[in-house]
């Protein structure tokens, strides 16, 4: 569908690339008081995808929520995108969506078809993924933004945290990187249209596979790389489980479109604050290792796909599962004891 305002113009961050730079959250909630509740096994605290509540033997619940400005001009598309982006974080946790709430805010310039086209994006994602919207809450705003509020379901012996990994453990990862530096680049028109095609379907292509098939495997940790980049989320989930996490670079998948842009230098404002926030605990070991490459790892992803830490023995079966469905899912490291760096590029 085409739309008369191009909503990528009318935001100035797109995506996951406005989020808010995890180094700046953790100094805002520093010293912030919490309050505590044994059944809240997974809260804010911990830094993770989504929080879980135990609410018997069989379940718990858990709830999560992700918004952004557009990130295409199609407002359909958008509304997939987004939603998509939200489910990714049940999933993350090893969980099942059920309900969701749309969280909408809207230029007061915008047309009723462009809202419209946004909603039943969503909606259709959703649904997609075996979960319904049942309400929400639209507001007024300079720029347009869109998300879900989500709820779904776990059982509390099976949640698969950010914090879980293990040393012995493989990593997995599911979806190629450099989503931030295409989607930087398609703004000044500087992308072919059918590279721009293939990245918009890995965007509106929901998590739910991926957390199925590995529900059947001996998974340690998991979390979805998103905003924060794969850096990011790597030292998240090092710093959590007390380990490092050792990436081999020339493994790990990425449009190979974003590489020559990152060499151009078009980065997104988003890959520097990932880099401020994760850099010292990261150390370049193959010093091999170019400046772009660099910057493709940190590069917020959009709807990216899942950094799964699993029992090395299930490795081989769970990445040949998953490339059955997923064909570019990809062994890009190991865990093991902690030493002086979170994260080592090899």
């Amino acid at each position: 569908m085409e739309t008369q305002v191009r909503l990528t113009k009318l935001a100035k961050c797109a995506g996951c690339g406005a989020k808010v730079g995890a180094g700046t959250l953790v100094h805002l909630l520093d010293g912030f008081k919490t309050h505590k509740d044994p059944n809240l096994i997974v809260g804010y605290d911990r830094s993770d995808d989504a929080s879980v509540y135990v609410l018997d033997e069989e379940r718990a619940l858990v709830q999560t929520t992700d918004f952004f400005p557009p990130i295409v001009d199609d407002p359909y598309l958008y509304g997939q995108i987004a939603a998509a982006n939200a489910l990714s974080d049940v999933y993350a946790m090893g969980g099942t969506p059920k309900l969701a709430l749309n969280l909408l805010c809207i230029p007061e310039s915008m047309d009723r078809e462009t809202v419209t086209e946004i909603l039943r994006g969503g909606y259709d994602k959703v649904y997609e993924a075996g979960a319904i919207i049942s309400g929400g809450h639209t507001v007024h705003g300079a720029e347009p933004l869109y998300g879900l509020a989500v709820s779904g379901f776990v059982h509390p012996q099976k949640v698969r945290t950010n914090s879980g990994a293990r040393p012995g453990d493989v990593l997995l990862l599911t979806k190629p990187l450099g989503v931030g530096v295409l989607t930087t680049a398609a703004k000044a028109e500087m992308v072919e249209t059918e590279v721009m095609q293939r990245i918009y379907r890995q965007m509106a292509t929901l998590n739910r596979r991926a957390a199925e098939i590995m529900q059947n495997f001996d998974v340690h940790s998991c979390t979805d790389v998103t905003g924060f980049a794969l850096l990011g989320h790597s030292y998240e989930m090092a710093q959590g489980s007390g380990c490092t996490l050792h990436i081999n670079v020339g493994s790990v998948p990425y449009h190979k479109e974003a590489y020559a842009l990152a060499e151009m230098g078009l980065i997104p404002a988003g890959a520097y604050r990932n880099r401020e926030y994760a850099e010292a605990g990261v150390s370049v070991v193959n010093k091999s290792i170019t400046r772009a490459t660099q910057d493709l790892l940190y590069d917020p992803q959009t709807s990216g796909g899942l950094l799964i830490a699993v029992n090395g023995r299930d490795a081989g079966g769970l990445l040949r599962a998953l490339r059955d469905e997923i064909p570019a899912a990809s062994e890009i490291g190991y865990v093991t004891e902690q030493t002086d760096a979170s994260v080592m590029l090899e």
